[in-house]
């Protein structure tokens, strides 16, 4: 079946450009229109694909260190029944396992150096069911981790920042003090270094500290647990489990007791990342627009260059919405193709960015992520279709836009005028 005329007339002057040197500089502002938006379409996936993986790259670390679903009491003291709520989580469907931990706060101390830090107080035995961190303690540290002698793991650069390795006495602060006659006076505890972990998130690794869950209730004056940390079959379910967790041990125990997920705990950061996702978004989608709307001049110009070829299809009974196609298919065809490039070379690089970036770093002699002030040193990308596609469209649709006018203003010419001084 041969294909309209339209479109064979519409693709020939997106073709034109051998034969006058006007007809050669439309062709040449053709091109420049096409190369624009698949600069802006490649542009667009990378920045998107590599937003998606420092989010993913991220999340991964922070869900080493922290759990799917933490249960806490409310008030911030011990839970009421830490048995009861062990056994209430671990009997959800999507629970995979549970374990109980002491949340507290305190500062480590080694001759003139302080911290502050997270006190975590974990079961050994336990730990490694519900992090990732806590299954590669498990093989190295969590052994040295015994009740009552009063051990702990340091976060790496919290360890660098106290001079110590394992093996040393650090002192520990515990703020909750005892009453005097001189007055309040902070409790202090010597600890000893059985080990240390590189969750490879600095935050964690400059703040955080574990020691044994006994350990802890005794430091902290605590009755039991504080806390309950869970691993669920699925961590994109993490907010609908704590809500159904949260019904049913406020049914079966009453109030005081309050579940967290992971998104929730970390709302303000993914809140942000989101943020930027979508300016960076709408910034280079602008990158598109501009390129497609050159489709505007070039359009104009082929226009009126072809004033005379549209007054004989006129005379010879083309009608103004056939001529108005094919200056659609023109642009359309401009806007197809640059999309397509786009598409190839924005996916060719997101996909080989973790050989590319290497490359060029090392021509140029340059560290883009230095490890020190950022939270992962090497270029993540995670290409998507939910925002692939999205951008096709996006892009497809302002070059077909862009032909509109021109179009238009073609299908309007009077055919007597345009031969007139031909």
């Amino acid at each position: 079946m041969p294909l309209p005329y339209e479109w064979v007339i519409g693709w020939r002057y997106t073709r034109a450009g051998r034969g006058a040197r006007r007809n050669g500089f439309i062709s040449f502002i053709s091109a420049v229109s096409m190369l624009g938006i698949a600069l802006g379409v490649a542009a667009l996936i990378i920045v998107l694909s590599v937003m998606n993986g420092f989010q993913k790259e991220v999340r991964d670390r922070m869900l080493g260190v922290l759990s799917h679903v933490e249960v806490l009491s409310a008030s911030g003291d011990a839970l009421a029944d830490a048995d009861a709520v062990l056994a209430q989580v671990r009997a959800h469907p999507r629970v995979q396992a549970a374990a109980p931990f002491v949340a507290a706060q305190g500062l480590l101390a080694r001759g003139q150096d302080m911290r502050g830090v997270v006190i975590r107080g974990i079961d050994p035995a336990l730990e490694p069911s519900v992090t990732a961190l806590g299954a590669d303690l498990a093989t190295h540290a969590f052994g040295a981790l015994q009740p009552g002698r009063f051990g702990i793991v340091l976060g790496a650069a919290l360890a660098r920042s106290l001079g110590v390795v394992p093996g040393d006495a650090v002192t520990l602060v515990v703020p909750s003090g005892e009453l005097t006659p001189a007055g309040v006076v902070p409790r202090l505890r010597q600890m000893t270094v059985v080990g240390l972990f590189d969750s490879g998130h600095y935050e964690y690794d400059a703040t955080l500290a574990l020691v044994h869950l006994a350990d802890a209730q005794r430091l902290f004056r605590v009755e039991g647990p504080t806390g309950v940390r869970v691993r669920l079959d699925d961590m994109h379910a993490a907010r609908e489990v704590a809500i159904e967790l949260e019904a049913r041990l406020a049914a079966e125990l009453g109030t005081g007791i309050v579940v967290r997920d992971w998104t929730r705990a970390n709302r303000t950061w993914f809140a942000a990342v989101q943020v930027e996702k979508r300016m960076m978004a709408i910034i280079l989608t602008l990158i598109i627009a501009v390129a497609a709307f050159n489709l505007v001049s070039t359009l104009v110009m082929t226009v009126t260059d072809k004033r005379a070829d549209i007054a004989i299809l006129r005379t010879l009974g083309a009608s103004p919405a056939s001529v108005m196609a094919i200056f659609v298919v023109q642009g359309a065809a401009v806007g197809i193709v640059g999309t397509a490039l786009g598409l190839a070379l924005g996916l060719g690089v997101a996909f080989h960015i973790d050989t590319l970036v290497p490359a060029l770093e090392r021509l140029l002699g340059v560290h883009f992520l230095p490890q020190d002030i950022y939270l992962i040193s090497r270029m993540p990308s995670d290409p998507q279709a939910a925002d692939i596609v999205p951008v096709a469209i996006v892009s497809l649709l302002l070059a077909f836009v862009a032909t509109l006018y021109p179009s238009w203003r073609a299908s309007r010419i009077n055919p007597a005028e345009a031969l007139r001084y031909e």
